[in-house]
């Protein structure tokens, strides 16, 4: 009997230890899956997506997503997936949930893959508030049309009549911001390339704003365009000039199988990366004007080089590459100390490719001057100077052969030519007073 009490006794406690562990398999997970969405918004467009991602450790069984209006849930979106992953991104389109003007509640259903509820997971509802906007942003221009030259720049203030994500220029498709100032006003500095002409200027110039729904508004902005000329040049290369740059720069272009192909790898590929990077580092701007009155040029200098020159380059009696030179070389004596235009922050120091040594202040507003083929460079990234604070010495590191300063000024990520901003009655009459005078 005794025997027979001790087996019972076993049995009994592995049914209890075997209920244990089956209660802790089915009700370890009694949490549903984490639910975010992105972008983080109560307002929408018919246009708009939102991102759904959904982590759990037991893996995503399941997603609903519903529109409810009036205690009334219309579902726009439902899936189980077959394979349960532990987090999971859903994308999930408003383009034909039927959706009117006005407040409605998004109603989230995640489920994860967990034993919970006798096998059928554990489910997290969400509720969000949220209202169908269809009506695009109205912008209002407060400056008059300006009077802009090619390659060169010029200013708008504008306001709009709600909030946005973004807003500014478009030129050509290339897209400028603005930039919200105290009084709720925006202020964009924008370009005008030199590769466009006055016609094709006008016709290319618009001003957008997208809001909190996404709605996107894009007008047509009127510009005054004028014409200018630039410099061209025919320059023979030898083979000397095509060995110097080889021997100097050539772990630009590791692959070259020749100085000549050194040399135009170095023209052409590294000169455009060089100008995506500077468009990179436009966006690292303050929404404010740092800078004040007329911008300094190198003391004492001679201009070597003007903005937008258009150099050919033959070889061998063949034209094999061409360039445009997109700042102000000015020569003084050897490694002669370099003074910051005028007030900003540096934001950028280094070697750049063709530029060499290199230094980028920005002025605020997406206005910026760099500084090129510097020997020696004598501030640091984040640097605050004021106009005439000695920043490094001239040099001819990166693609220069002659000790000189390559002064550039850019708007928005493009090249404009420098001159306009030394010019103390064009900054009065085209940025400063235009600025003042609004409408």
């Amino acid at each position: 009997m005794r025997k027979k009490g001790f087996f019972s006794s076993v049995l009994m406690l592995l049914v209890i230890g075997a209920l244990g562990a089956a209660a802790y398999v089915f009700f370890k997970d009694l949490d549903g899956p984490v639910i975010t969405v992105s972008p983080e918004t109560d307002r929408i467009s018919p246009a708009s997506t939102l991102t759904i991602t959904m982590t759990d450790p037991a893996g995503i069984r399941s997603l609903s997503v519903g529109i409810r209006k009036n205690n009334v849930v219309n579902t726009i979106f439902s899936k189980h997936f077959d394979e349960y992953l532990t987090e999971r991104s859903v994308e999930v389109p408003f383009k034909d949930a039927g959706l009117r003007e006005g407040a409605f509640e998004l109603e989230i259903r995640a489920t994860d893959a967990s034993l919970a509820g006798f096998g059928q997971g554990n489910t997290r509802t969400e509720l969000r508030s949220m209202r169908l906007d269809t009506q695009p942003p109205r912008i209002s221009v407060k400056t008059l049309p300006p009077y802009v030259r090619r390659g060169g720049s010029t200013v708008i203030k504008y306001s709009i009549d709600e909030d946005v994500v973004a807003s500014g220029v478009l030129v050509s498709g290339y897209f400028v911001p603005g930039y919200r100032q105290k009084d709720g006003s925006y202020i964009c500095y924008f370009p005008f390339p030199y590769t466009m002409t006055a016609v094709q200027y006008k016709n290319a110039v618009e001003i957008t704003a997208t809001d909190l729904a996404g709605n996107t508004t894009r007008n047509r902005l009127t510009v005054m365009a004028l014409e200018r000329k630039f410099k061209s040049d025919s320059i023979a290369v030898s083979d000397e000039f095509l060995m110097n740059v080889q021997n100097k720069l050539g772990h630009l272009a590791p692959q070259a199988a020749s100085p000549l192909e050194c040399y135009l790898t170095i023209n052409n590929n590294v000169r455009a990366a060089n100008v995506e990077a500077l468009r990179e580092l436009s966006r690292d701007t303050v929404a404010g004007q740092l800078w004040s009155g007329t911008f300094a040029r190198l003391p004492r200098s001679a201009p070597r080089a003007g903005f937008a020159d258009h150099r050919f380059f033959s070889y061998q009696g063949k034209q094999v590459g061409e360039s445009y030179h997109l700042g102000f070389d000015l020569a003084s004596v050897r490694n002669a100390d370099i003074p910051a235009a005028n007030n900003g922050r540096v934001i950028f120091v280094g070697d750049m490719g063709i530029y060499g040594n290199l230094i980028v202040i920005d002025h605020g507003l997406g206005l910026m001057s760099l500084y090129s083929h510097c020997s020696e460079i004598s501030v640091s990234k984040g640097t605050v100077v004021n106009k005439g604070d000695i920043i490094g010495k001239t040099g001819s590191t990166g693609l220069a052969f002659g000790d000189h300063l390559h002064f550039g000024i850019l708007v928005g990520g493009v090249e404009v030519t420098p001159l306009e901003w030394l010019d103390a009655k064009w900054i009065r009459d085209n940025i400063t007073d235009r600025l003042k005078n609004t409408q």
